[in-house]
């Protein structure tokens, strides 16, 4: 008989429910909250409220896609963290009342591991170890993966992620959030005509606070000069924003590659669906003889179909939580 697992990610302000059957994705819901658009960011209060409410209809259609009935659960995988405390706190309740109505253990899972763990939803997935650059909106790391419960930060923004240097640049520029998607979307009919600073930050660490207040002056003077500067130069504006920012995340893989001898390089989280990033990856894997391992789109942003990924194989060890585990939006990987 297999394994099968109701998957729950419920760390920001996506509500996704997944069933997994040993390591097969049956089905992958996610509920995603619109309103945050309007207030340029997410409220963590709007953010727990909406996930009450969509929890229960998000695992009913999973259930429903993958013709599987509670009942033949085996366990259930739930992100622990990191992530916002309210949004945790709501998966992480609704899973405990549920595993003891069918009584069934709780798998807690690490957001981040997660991301990595995504590659194993499909095939060709990375051999061990591999290197992967996991870029969201709040983390930036590189990780030596070693096996599937086994990983080794090696690297990781000191201040700000990539991701929030994409919203912040956005939100400088008038554009709506997430500003991600818009900048790459902008940044294809544009050149990158404008230089922004390279931080040196020692070691596979990063910085993006730094880039992120250059934009800021950058605009600021060029506003001084022409009002409607933003405007006439859009495009060309993204485009060196986001080649500035795949440039030093490509720039650190590297040396992590060649420090570490490992030629099979992957990308994860939010980040990874940039088509300039993807490209860029591809690019050097041609040129350094990689192998490089990129996610389909569906399973980039938070979903709960990696949590159930990166459940299965701690399954595989009997690796269950108790039932007294608390949120961890700090958790590290």
């Amino acid at each position: 008989m297999p394994n099968i697992l109701l998957a729950i990610e419920s760390s920001c302000d996506d509500t996704s429910a997944s069933i997994i059957s040993d390591a097969k994705v049956l089905s992958n819901v996610v509920s995603t909250q619109e309103i945050h658009s309007k207030y340029g960011g997410v409220i963590p209060e709007v953010a727990s409220r909406n996930h009450e409410a969509n929890i229960v209809p998000t695992v009913i259609a999973a259930l429903a896609i993958a013709k599987i009935k509670k009942e033949q659960l085996t366990a259930i995988a739930i992100t622990r963290g990191p992530g916002l405390m309210g949004s945790l706190m709501v998966g992480l309740c609704y899973v405990k009342g549920l595993a003891q109505s069918l009584e069934i253990p709780i798998i807690e899972v690490n957001h981040m591991q997660a991301h990595i763990m995504a590659h194993f939803a499909e095939e060709p997935h990375p051999p061990f170890p591999f290197l992967c650059l996991t870029v969201s909106g709040g983390h930036t790391q590189i990780v030596k993966v070693d096996g599937p419960n086994k990983m080794e930060l090696l690297g990781e923004t000191i201040d700000d992620a990539a991701g929030e240097a994409f919203d912040k640049s956005g939100k400088l520029l008038g554009l709506g959030y997430p500003a991600g998607p818009l900048i790459d979307k902008l940044a294809k009919e544009g050149e990158a005509i404008y230089p922004f600073p390279i931080p040196k930050i020692p070691g596979l660490n990063f910085s993006f606070s730094g880039m992120k207040t250059a934009i800021r002056y950058f605009l600021r003077d060029q506003i001084a000069k022409d009002p409607d500067f933003i405007q006439k130069n859009l495009n060309d504006i993204c485009c060196s924003i986001q080649t500035a920012i795949v440039h030093i995340l490509i720039a650190k893989i590297k040396r992590a590659a060649r420090e570490h001898n490992i030629n099979h390089i992957a990308i994860a989280g939010g980040v990874s669906a940039n088509s300039y990033l993807r490209s860029e990856l591809l690019k050097n894997a041609e040129k350094h003889r990689w192998t490089a391992y990129i996610p389909k789109f569906e399973y980039c942003t938070d979903n709960a179909a990696m949590i159930g990924i990166s459940g299965f194989y701690k399954l595989l060890e009997n690796d269950f939580a108790k039932m007294d585990i608390a949120p961890s939006p700090r958790l590290k990987i």
